[in-house]
């Protein structure tokens, strides 16, 4: 049995993309404030774009409420090993290990991943950090992302949405037989 179209349910509230709920000089403000809170007050992120290299390292928390997605820091490895060293100052030990890497970039996702979830609607829970390669992009109308440098380094800070895009109806045909026979 064939279900007309005026039959199929529709979820009672369209699913949301975060551009309609956040913009970029948004997500730059979050990023901002985090950035001072963790980094320091003289460190500035400068909303220039600069090429990511080829070796990066990404961390991330996952939000999960009306709008589910991923908040996503990618930079240059060493990149990270020198954010690692600003947020440890001189407890920064002389060798710095993956961990120490992987504990400070996530925990600079974690904040800014909170703030996120802070200025969306409605209830949500904020994931762990999770540092490796970045989330793939499910949906690129369900991204908004800012790349800015840091010290000169280029660095993304991207709000990106897990889910795929919802399926754009088909247009409803007079005959939808193949060969155009009545049913």
């Amino acid at each position: 049995m064939t279900l007309a179209p005026e039959s199929v349910a529709r979820p009672a509230h369209p699913r949301q993309v975060i551009t309609a709920l956040m913009d970029e000089a948004t997500v730059e403000a979050i990023a901002n404030e985090a950035w001072t809170a963790l980094v320091g007050e003289d460190e500035l992120l400068v909303p220039v774009p600069g090429d990511l290299p080829a070796d990066t390292v990404s961390a991330w928390v996952d939000v999960v409420g009306p709008w589910t997605g991923s908040v996503v820091l990618t930079t240059g490895r060493q990149t990270a090993a020198d954010l690692t060293r600003a947020l440890l100052g001189e407890a920064a030990p002389e060798l710095l290990d993956h961990e120490d890497v992987a504990d400070a970039i996530g925990e600079i996702a974690n904040v800014v991943g909170g703030n996120v979830k802070a200025a969306l609607p409605g209830p949500s829970t904020l994931g762990l950090p999770v540092v490796g390669e970045a989330p793939v992009v499910r949906n690129p109308e369900d991204v908004c992302r800012i790349d800015v440098l840091w010290r000169g380094q280029p660095l993304a800070v991207s709000v990106q949405g897990a889910l795929p895009p919802l399926p754009t109806p088909s247009p409803v045909h007079d005959n939808p037989h193949p060969n155009g026979a009545s049913l």
